[in-house]
């Protein structure tokens, strides 16, 4: 029983930062562009419209805007393992409601997450709840993690002048602008005028969300609505490097994550002292079979 609760809550925790998890909140405002732009008359025009820095800033206001979108993910980590996400995205605070499947012969997880709590889908109910609640916050500060949501992708290229405008594509039947970066982690802390679009917490939030990183490339296409469709990318830090291929869809369609209903959770701690208090209730129950056993002459279970 300890084993299988802890090694639940370890694929909660994994999966928490699988999602590499974080912005947690934002104000861009109530104004939000229509798009990346329309390619308007002439070579010069279309440059303009197509300017990567415009076209991110354009598409990340967009994007705010919208609060959900439909994600499917999929990873292959540093170790060759896959690991895929699928469900919905939110963003500010960060948040999904996904099916995790980590690639081995374990049932998927269904994991929902709000800013830093997480609720995990447990396999066999316990005292009648079917869901396990975590607080990723330590010591009554957030979790710094990155999320893997659109919002995010873009924000991490806003005023980045490495990213360049590949052109007009078609992926996964949809037309779209694609652009193209390598980045460094100095890279990426870097912010210019263009990240102040994000409130100045949301930036150091994701300034320290990037730390670990060491190296960023990305292959971005942004639809013609103006929001981002697909994002190709490969994080390295120290434990080596991992690809993501990201695909997202009906922006502002999808519908807000809610965290299940509260007669249906147990929190982690609880859950690990119902645990540890049966494990007691086990070592007392063998020193008492035990000490029958010696004073009854024979030799006892414990040696």
């Amino acid at each position: 029983m300890n084993k299988a609760v802890r090694t639940r809550a370890g694929v909660a925790i994994a999966a928490t930062a699988l999602l590499v998890g974080g912005l947690t909140a934002c104000g861009a405002g109530a104004d939000a562009a229509d798009g990346a732009g329309g390619a308007g008359g002439g070579k010069g025009a279309d440059a303009k419209a197509h300017d990567p820095v415009e076209a991110v800033k354009a598409s990340y206001l967009k994007t705010v805007a919208a609060k959900f979108a439909k994600a499917e993910l999929s990873t292959v980590e540093s170790d060759g393992k896959t690991s895929t996400q699928s469900g919905t995205k939110g963003w500010y605070p960060a948040a999904h409601d996904a099916v995790l499947k980590d690639g081995s012969d374990k049932p998927d997880a269904r994991s929902i997450m709000i800013g830093d709590t997480v609720y995990t889908q447990m396999d066999k109910p316990l005292e009648g709840k079917t869901w396990m609640q975590m607080d990723l916050a330590k010591d009554g500060k957030p979790g710094v993690r990155l999320n893997e949501d659109p919002a995010e992708y873009l924000a991490m290229l806003l005023g980045q002048p490495k990213l360049t405008h590949v052109g007009a594509e078609t992926t996964d039947g949809i037309e779209a602008q694609h652009y193209k970066g390598s980045f460094t982690n100095a890279d990426l802390i870097t912010a210019d005028e263009s990240t102040k679009v994000m409130e100045e917490k949301n930036r150091q939030y994701l300034r320290e969300s990037v730390k670990p990183v060491l190296a960023f490339e990305v292959d971005l296409w942004i639809g013609k609505d103006g929001y981002p469709v697909r994002v190709d990318s490969s994080s390295t830090d120290k434990k080596g490097t991992s690809k993501t291929t990201a695909k997202f869809s009906e922006f502002g369609k999808a519908a807000p994550i809610q965290p299940p209903p509260a007669d249906q959770v147990v929190t982690f701690d609880a859950v690990m002292k119902g645990v540890d208090d049966k494990l007691d209730q086990a070592d007392k129950d063998l020193e008492e079979a035990d000490k029958t056993l010696r004073d009854a002459g024979l030799p006892g279970l414990r040696r």
